[in-house]
């Protein structure tokens, strides 16, 4: 099962909206998802600081800003080729 991150901020609404669209296609495609806010955490602050929500698949880059679920979902289904 791949696990998905989603490196956030708190109160970040496009962060909400990209957990809603992850949350929606979540049980087609079985995946976890795991939430790590760079807040506090002066390493993940300089690499992502307004860039959130950043969204990686089993820990590789795959977007930021916002969540294209097309796009996320070719993305998923070409990494789990590749596993």
């Amino acid at each position: 099962m791949s696990i998905i991150t989603v490196y956030s901020r708190h109160g970040c609404h496009l962060c909400d909206e990209a957990i809603d669209k992850l949350d929606s296609v979540r049980e087609e495609f079985e995946f976890e998802i795991a939430f790590s806010y760079i807040e506090g955490n002066s390493d993940l602050e300089k690499l992502y600081g307004e860039q959130v929500p950043v969204i990686h698949i089993d820990g590789e880059h795959h977007d930021f800003y916002k969540v294209d679920l097309e796009r996320f979902r070719a993305c998923l289904e070409k990494h789990r080729l590749h596993q």
